[in-house]
């Protein structure tokens, strides 16, 4: 019951229309279970029924961004935004297409696109974190000459901690790591850490932390803290295998569970990548 709610209130946030309802449901489930060549057929078949929905170019946007083709990401991203220009979702992910194709075209003119499109998320959508959080990313890292800016995003992180202080210390922390700032941000991964947060996202940021820095005690740390709010995520089983490998320890069963989340785990932006997923192995077999 609770999901067909949060279903509905998802349809009625992305404009889809009542008779479409059905396609975007079914798009929707192959999306959720990472079936995403199945989504764009569902989307496609029901865009030739109603071209202008916006709905439709949204969700195949978010598809084909999974699919890493962000050629058309952009194109359904901006046909979404331009037939629903007021709604900051479309926005956002216009945003995280074109960076998708900035990073893959190293164009800078792509990359000035993608901050527009963050700045008119948060503009129509002032309390969305994600939003928010999109946009202090994209001020702290990119180079000031795409429009990379500290100060803004400071200032991002300012009104993130103001809607939620929790989220506000991930954004610091975030905005921390992306200027090397290491052991300022390992303090605010731990300080989070002890706040015990019911978000698992929160978790999955500070291992990745944990693991860039190769601090296989913190990550331990971190994964011990997680299985308390979801033991089953299969994230859990990449980060241990990845912990056994900085530790140089128990290496069969390292190799035992990266190769299970290869096996078990589609490719979810979200996720550890598979590519990473082998890297950790190719340390296996080079030991």
């Amino acid at each position: 019951m609770i999901f067909c709610v949060l279903l509905l209130s998802a349809l009625l946030n992305t404009g889809a229309a009542p008779a479409l309802e059905e396609p975007i449901q079914t798009a929707r489930s192959q999306f959720d279970s990472s079936n995403y060549a199945a989504a764009v057929r569902t989307l496609t078949n029901a865009l030739g029924q109603s071209p202008q929905d916006s709905s439709l170019h949204y969700w195949l946007a978010r598809s084909y961004y999974e699919m890493r083709d962000y050629d058309n990401a952009v194109q359904h991203a901006e046909m979404a935004v331009k037939l629903g220009p007021q709604n900051a979702e479309y926005n956002r992910w216009l945003g995280r297409a074109y960076g998708g194709k900035a990073e893959q075209s190293h164009s800078f003119f792509l990359a000035r696109k993608v901050k527009q499109a963050f700045e008119a998320a948060v503009r129509l959508a002032p309390r969305s974190i994600e939003a928010r959080r999109d946009l202090m990313q994209y001020c702290v890292e990119a180079p000031w000459i795409v429009g990379g800016d500290k100060q803004s995003a400071r200032k991002q992180i300012e009104a993130i901690s103001q809607l939620d202080p929790l989220q506000g210390r991930l954004a610091l922390a975030a905005y921390l790591t992306a200027d090397k700032q290491w052991k300022a941000a390992e303090t605010e991964y731990l300080a989070i850490l002890d706040q015990h947060p019911s978000n698992f996202e929160a978790y999955t940021e500070a291992a990745e932390f944990f693991v860039d820095r190769k601090d296989p005690a913190n990550l331990d740390r971190t994964l011990e803290a997680a299985a308390r709010v979801d033991s089953h995520d299969p994230r859990l089983e990449y980060y241990h295998g990845v912990s056994l490998v900085l530790q140089h320890t128990e290496l069969a069963l390292a190799e035992q569970l990266l190769k299970s989340y290869l096996l078990s785990v589609p490719e979810r932006s979200n996720y550890p990548s598979h590519r990473s997923a082998m890297e950790w192995l190719r340390r296996i077999d080079s030991k």
